[in-house]
């Protein structure tokens, strides 16, 4: 997102990964945030360039003494982007963590149904996937869990659940707000270090000075998880790479993920070239008689 108008190619990329159609409703889960703000914004001017209409969507969930004013700026973001916004309260319940994920997607699901929507946008970002990731792996979790959220993940029938931010720091995010002057209000609940996710956050924000590439390295261990989960051909291209390289070589710690999956994606593409993999070993890949 670099440049004089790092806007612009947020915009871009926005609309490369969610290619709304014409006459498509499109739902953004707004919790009146900045981070669903500037999801909320972005998706609306996508919308507008291809015919396409948004919905905002918010949850109240009626727990936090802010629950008022985070709706009223849901009102005022709906009010500012000219689109239309619905609100929907949970019952009085049970108030876990996890029932009022389930209670709040539930919530959003009928709101889509309502609208003809078939996809509900959520504005998850870079640290989020970061901090996800991190949190499953200090429970002890699975290859599953180290594959993070998804960028899109099934919520019922015929209703997806998309996250097309997940590679987009939030400072990139807060800017966007800036530049677009669009209201948010932010979490009071965010500073308290009882949760283990801000507690998370707050050792994870003095790390990055310190390692910088952090959530992109976080990312890249989730993409690779994801794929070899999936059992996809080029994950099982890199593989047998690696295993014929280290066969080869008698090394493999040396050879990144980048680096094969550079040589994979030249060898589906029968792009002819040389690739370093590691000091003292390349790959070439010649051209087709």
């Amino acid at each position: 997102m670099r440049g004089a108008k790092p806007e612009r190619a947020l915009e871009a990329m926005l609309a490369e990964n969610v290619a709304a159609q014409a006459g498509e409703t499109l739902v953004a889960a707004v919790s009146g945030g900045p981070d669903s703000a500037a999801l909320a914004a972005l998706l609306t001017r996508h919308a507008a360039e291809c015919g396409a209409r948004v919905v905002l969507g918010h949850v109240n969930h009626g727990v936090r003494p802010s629950a008022g004013r985070d709706e009223g700026v849901v009102l005022a973001l709906g009010s500012a982007l000219e689109t239309r916004a619905v609100i929907r309260a949970l019952a009085p319940g049970s108030r876990s963590e996890a029932t009022l994920r389930s209670a709040r997607y539930a919530q959003l699901t009928g709101i889509a149904r309502e609208a003809g929507a078939t996809r509900v946008f959520t504005a998850h970002h870079a640290e989020d996937q970061s901090e996800t990731v991190l949190l499953a792996l200090f429970r002890g979790t699975s290859p599953a869990g180290l594959a993070g959220m998804p960028l899109q993940r099934r919520l019922a029938a015929g209703v997806w659940l998309v996250r097309p931010l997940l590679g987009v720091p939030r400072a990139v995010l807060l800017g966007y707000c800036a530049e677009r002057h669009l209201p948010y209000a932010l979490d009071p609940s965010n500073d308290n270090q009882a949760y283990r996710r801000n507690a998370l956050r707050s050792a994870l924000a003095e790390l990055r000075g310190i390692f910088p590439g952090l959530d992109a390295a976080v990312a890249r261990c989730a993409a690779i998880a994801r794929e070899e989960r999936s059992g996809s051909e080029r994950a099982g291209l890199r593989r047998r790479l690696r295993e014929e390289l280290a066969v080869a070589t008698g090394h493999s710690r040396e050879m990144t993920y980048e680096r094969l999956d550079a040589v994979a994606r030249a060898l589906e593409s029968g792009r002819p070239g040389r690739h370093f993999v590691r000091e003292g070993v390349e790959v070439t890949i010649r051209s087709s008689p």
